[in-house]
């Protein structure tokens, strides 16, 4: 080839030599990919004509072969370099003395690569590894292995690069896979080759055996001493959490420089051992190493996590006295560090006084005020950040969406997520898991599994985050599904992710799994985890297994106050104060500094006036001693103690004498009200915590909503339903399942269904609410279909969904459905028989007759008989007469609790039916002689806001004249219906004429009288009553409601009844 170069040739040669090189390339990027070529060809001087040709072989172009002959490359080599030099563009004219190495556009890379094929430009082994280099950063790995095969000479810098390249682009496997070819072929591994492979390792988050492997191969070579595999070994001991590792080997390394310190400060830091982070920092400043800007910023940023702002400026001393004050970085840090003490004014202030600023110096200020609550602030400075620095990253975005992580700022998040869809960040992976966390914070859950659905790249913190959204949120089937996923894809895993599983895990039906996750972590080389390890004790005590979780805190190979909190958390959470206390005090032995959060916990295991005695009150002392006693936590606890011991004057005392009380401490008040049975008083509180200016929560609506529903106050449910919405809780979960209890209690299940989340929204307690509602309405069957529909869409059923499954099945009559529910219970979905279960399936044999057969379950059945146990068996002993097993379950409940009043009335009534009046007598003489007194009945209705109660027989009424008038008329009415009265229900021994006048005297006829004269015609009547209704005034209410033409709801202790046309919702069977 002689004269003027053919150009066109040139260019489509060039192109052919990529292909053979099988890199891919589209249209766009051949057309651009030539006409980089052509720049590069031109030249003010020809080629010059070849001197001789060293051989002739024929050269494949698009179209056809043809005979060429080839310059002598030296001379071609020589000429392509002169005019490299003169090329405009600086990273191609660098390119003679520095190879691919200063490439930014992938583009200019591939152009050099193919004039390098061509021999227009030199291809030695410095160039070759330059050019595996440059491949990886553009994500071109298979074509840096390309290059990398087809070398013929390698140094130790080829090897190097190679595996660089691999730990570049993520694709550590075959990393680890690379490193045992390097092996293979001989090739003595360098300290940089072996940093990289542990460093594959660490990254890896998953390989923590390989990277022990490879410190034991370390070791055998004689490069322990290379600072820099030392260096790469400590920062992969404290990726994986085994920071003692660490620390043993930076004793044992012979040398460290500053990166060293560095990094074993970081792993301290990572793990939480933020205490011997600095207290490496002070041996470095003792045995005279220079701290460089990392260090300090590090160490800042520790003080930081400590709310330690005092320790921050001391560390702020060293860092003027070492002339950082003007750094970039190390003032970075110390604005975050002042955002996490809480001193925002200071962070504005180092931020505002900042010579120069970079993007993280805005992220930082917009962080601090974030952590603060402060978030109009944060979104002020990022609109300044926007006009004056431009520069908005995915640091910034993400930390704007962090601080609207709440049901309040929502919209907002809403609208940061629209911006970062304009920046074009939306395939940005960072951006995509603050938007998981964001949603998963808010409670927001199918809004978190859309994004992660649509998020192009995933990386190990986006699985962790939607296993962790779907814990939180309490979708635990869900969580264990995804994790699932991720074993059968091969994703990788780390100790976060192991974590996040484990804490779906923490109920009794989802034991197994939680061993599976445990024998996983040993596997996975995390056994030795401290996060793990306290999540596995988490577990275990949530699931009630105290033993395996006493076994895990003793096998762990360290212990923080993290562990002794859950071990001292899960004892009180399974009523065992003795070995809460026990673990209490072997934690102060350890030395391990108790926090608010072990005083909370241990405050929990005091359930008793004896427990208050024997621990409660000491504790209280020991509280004061220590200063916790101002701690909102501990303050709310020492409440909540008081009033589960019984002794809630303690309690308001120690409320009332609070001079800052938040919501915190309103709401364990509310709650102790609730509990000891001041259901009026609770909701008086309610009020006065809104007059006082505390905004309620949605823990304060979820008590008084439960307490509405509980004391049947149909308005004062509403109004404060109607507040919830109004205050931005419509949907939150806990709220919403409060709402619908109480609307289910006060017998609104229309309101029930209308509140009703979307089937994908609802949490397990929501479908066991809509069980229970269903059940105590008497619609057994839709109680049954609602439970197959929540089979249908996934969700697991537990103890308390089988307790209101086989109530239904019991008040509704139906024995063998519910035989076989209590069968399906323990061999289908795992959930063992409790107390409850047992109770439910004694009433419903015993309600259909099936007395024989209750009392041979109650031999069998797995767990001691109770006092409900033989209470039921008495109940259906009363109603099918049986004296003689009656006498039995007396006598046992008596055994149980002698002064249980219902023992001997229930008795009583059963001898009152079979006409012994004699041992009714008997009877009623034993309560007044052990001083026992029969709870009397009432019944109340509620009109205009005022509760108006009826007793037995009540004539203390103002309207006792009209009632009495209205129910000689309903007499009336009802005989010429067709009634009779039914005088069994008369448990006195007189006449039938007075049996029948004693039956009109009960309070829910009384009641109904009330009801029938005060409210508009045609309008719903509700009624309820403290104890179970009788079977002739169910009676009465029947033949009323088709008389009169009224609705009438009557609730009792148990369900409701719904009269309507002459007829009952329970269809005579309750």
């Amino acid at each position: 080839m002689r004269g003027k170069p053919n150009h066109s040739q040139f260019r489509n040669e060039s192109i052919s030599s990529l292909h053979f090189f099988n890199i891919q390339i589209s249209n766009r990027e051949g057309a651009e990919l030539a006409t980089h070529c052509k720049l590069l060809s031109l030249s003010k001087c020809s080629l010059p004509k070849p001197i001789a040709c060293f051989s002739i072989f024929y050269r494949l172009n698009h179209l056809n072969p043809q005979l060429v002959s080839a310059p002598c490359p030296e001379k071609v080599a020589d000429f392509g370099v002169r005019f490299i030099l003169n090329h405009p563009n600086s990273e191609i004219s660098s390119f003679p003395r520095k190879g691919f190495s200063e490439i930014t556009k992938e583009i200019n890379g591939r152009a050099l690569h193919g004039l390098c094929v061509k021999g227009i430009l030199p291809f030695s082994v410095f160039y070759s590894n330059t050019l595996v280099s440059m491949y990886p950063r553009f994500d071109r790995i298979e074509q840096a292995r390309h290059v990398f095969d087809d070398v013929s000479e390698r140094n130790e810098a080829s090897w190097n690069t190679m595996m660089s390249g691999y730990v570049r682009v993520g694709m550590y496997p075959e990393a680890i896979g690379f490193f045992r070819e390097v092996c293979g072929h001989g090739v003595k591994p360098s300290g940089f080759l072996i940093s990289s492979m542990i460093t594959a390792c660490d990254k890896s988050g998953c390989k923590f055996s390989e990277g022990v492997q490879v410190h034991g191969f370390v070791v055998k070579i004689g490069l322990l001493s290379d600072v820099f595999v030392g260096t790469s070994l400590l920062h992969f001991y404290g990726t994986y959490g085994h920071a003692s590792d660490a620390q043993k080997l930076f004793e044992e390394m012979p040398d460290r420089n500053v990166v060293t310190w560095t990094s074993l400060i970081v792993g301290y830091t990572d793990n939480g051992e933020l205490g011997k982070s600095i207290d490496t920092y002070k041996r470095m400043r003792y045995e005279n190493i220079f701290c460089n800007e990392n260090t300090i910023a590090a160490v800042i940023s520790v003080c930081g996590m400590l709310s330690d702002q005092f320790l921050g400026l001391q560390v702020l001393g060293h860092v003027i006295k070492s002339g950082f004050e003007t750094n970039v970085s190390v003032l970075n840090s110390l604005i975050a560090m002042y955002g996490s003490c809480g001193s925002v004014d200071e962070a504005c202030y180092v931020f505002d006084n900042m010579v120069e600023r970079d993007t993280i110096s805005w992220n930082s200020i917009i962080t601090a005020n974030a952590q603060n609550g402060l978030c109009e602030n944060s979104l002020r400075y990022f609109y300044w950040m926007r006009h004056v620095h431009k520069e908005v990253n995915s640091t910034t975005l993400s930390t704007l969406l962090t601080v609207c992580s709440s049901a309040d700022n929502l919209n907002r998040g809403r609208g940061i997520q629209g911006l970062v869809v304009k920046l074009g960040l939306e395939s940005n992976v960072y951006v995509g898991n603050t938007l998981l966390n964001m949603y998963s914070m808010a409670g927001r859950c199918r809004d978190a599994e859309s994004v992660f659905q649509r998020m192009a790249e995933k990386d190990l913190v986006s699985w962790n985050s939607m296993v962790a959204c779907y814990g939180q949120n309490e979708e635990c089937q869900n969580a264990l599904d995804l994790f699932s996923e991720m074993l059968r894809m091969r994703k990788l895993m780390n100790y976060v992710t192991i974590t996040s599983a484990l804490s779906a895990c923490s109920s009794p039906e989802f034991l197994h799994e939680g061993r599976m996750l445990h024998a996983i972590s040993i596997l996975a080389g995390l056994q030795g985890n401290l996060v793990v390890g306290n999540a596995l004790v988490t577990m275990y005590g949530k699931s009630g297994i105290m033993t395996e979780a006493k076994k895990v805190s003793q096998t762990m190979p360290k212990r923080d106050e993290v562990t002794w909190n859950a071990l001292i958390g899960s004892h009180a959470e399974n009523e065992q104060p003795n070995e809460a206390i026990k673990a209490f005090n072997m934690m102060r032995e350890e030395g391990i500094p108790e926090n608010y959060i072990t005083m909370v916990n241990v405050l929990g295991g005091c359930l008793t006036p004896d427990g208050l005695r024997k621990h409660g009150m000491p504790i209280h002392g020991h509280i004061v001693v220590m200063g916790f006693e101002f701690d909102k936590y501990v303050q709310s606890s020492l409440i909540t103690m008081y009033a589960n011991c019984g002794d809630l004057s303690s309690g308001n005392s120690i409320f009332y004498v609070l001079a800052n009380k938040n919501s915190i401490t309103w709401n364990a008040i509310i709650a102790a009200y609730a509990h000891n049975g001041y259901a009026e008083e609770a909701l008086k509180m309610i009020l006065k915590m809104r007059n006082t200016g505390i905004d309620l929560d949605q823990f304060s609506f979820s008590v008084a909503l439960s307490v509405s529903g509980d004391l049947a106050v149909l308005e004062e449910g509403q109004q404060l339903h109607c507040l919830a919405v109004k205050l931005g809780f419509e949907s939150d979960h806990y709220v919403t399942n409060a709402a619908m209890s109480m609307y289910g209690k006060c017998g609104e299940m229309d309101d029930v269904l209308r509140i009703l989340p979307a089937p994908i929204n609802r949490s397990r307690l929501t479908w066991n609410i809509m069980i229970s509602s269903f059940s105590r309405h008497g619609s057994f069957q839709k109680a049954r279909e609602t439970f197959h529909e929540m089979l249908n869409w996934g969700q697991k059923p537990d103890h308390v969904t089988f307790v209101s499954l086989l109530s239904a099945c019991s008040h509704g009559g139906l024995v063998d459905e519910g035989l076989e529910y209590y069968t399906s219970m323990t061999a289908t979905f795992g959930v063992p028989p409790a107390t409850e279960h047992c109770v439910c399936i004694i009433d419903l044999l015993g309600r259909s007759g099936r007395l024989s057969e209750a009392e041979k379950f109650i031999k069998e059945m797995p767990v001691p008989p109770s006092d409900l146990v033989w209470r039921s068996l008495l109940a259906s002993c009363k109603i099918h007469c049986n004296l003689e097993l009656g006498r039995t379950a007396v006598e046992n409940l008596v055994k149980l609790d002698p002064s249980d009043d219902s023992a001997y009335v229930l008795y009583s009534n059963i001898c009152a039916t079979t006409g012994r009046w004699e041992d009714v007598e008997n009877v009623r003489s034993q309560m007044g002689s052990n001083n026992i007194k029969k709870q009397p009945a009432c019944s109340w209705v509620k009109l205009k806001g005022q509760i108006s109660k009826f007793g037995m027989g009540e004539k203390s009424h103002p309207q006792t004249p009209q009632i009495y008038s209205k129910l000689a008329e309903l007499m009336k009415m009802i005989r010429e219906a067709g009634y009779v009265a039914d005088t069994s229900y008369a448990l006195h021994d007189t006449d039938e004429e007075q049996k029948e006048h004693n039956l009109w005297n009960h309070s829910e006829r009384i009641a109904l009288a009330f009801g029938l004269i005060n409210t508009p015609q045609g309008s719903p009547i509700r009624i309820f009553k403290n104890l179970r209704v009788c079977g002739d005034c169910h009676s009465v209410y029947k033949f009323v409601s088709g008389t009169v033409g009224r609705k009438i709801i009557l609730r009792d202790p148990y369900r409701f009844h719904h009269f309507s046309d002459g007829k009952c919702s329970c269809a005579d069977f309750w």
